[in-house]
């Protein structure tokens, strides 16, 4: 079974952008553990160490996938990112991991406590990027 919207060809028999999931997190090693379950589980994967980094290189507009952010950052944190891209008109959706025990708040698809299961990694992604309806 290939993730929703993996490369293929869509319902209007077009053919369909991959699914990429940006991977945001100040950890050099949950970076590389997650993509790496990402890529083997059929997603794109786009990674990069700060949310300064994702927006010097934001997805396109109607790009199929979602954001894994962490909620603590140093620089700009994952609640403030979210709210930039609330700003600038981001379409994708949010996935929101922490190590932090304290409540959150804040509009996301999901949140998950790391360490994170394989499973619910997964499952908290295509929820995120499955489509309403």
């Amino acid at each position: 079974m290939h993730p929703v919207g993996a490369a293929g060809w869509g319902a209007l028999g077009g053919p369909r952008l991959p699914t990429v999931v940006h991977v945001v997190d100040d950890e050099p090693s949950v970076r590389k553990a997650v993509s790496r379950l990402l890529r083997a589980a059929g997603y794109d994967v786009a990674i990069y160490e700060s949310a300064e980094q994702l927006l010097d290189h934001l997805p396109e507009k109607g790009e199929s996938g979602c954001i894994l952010l962490d909620l603590l950052m140093p620089g700009v944190s994952g609640l403030a990112m979210q709210e930039r891209l609330e700003r600038i008109g981001s379409e994708l959706p949010v996935v929101f991991m922490t190590g932090s025990v304290e409540p959150i708040q804040g509009r996301a698809e999901g949140f998950l406590k790391k360490p994170v299961s394989k499973d619910e990694l997964l499952d908290a992604i295509e929820r995120a990027i499955r489509p309403a309806g």
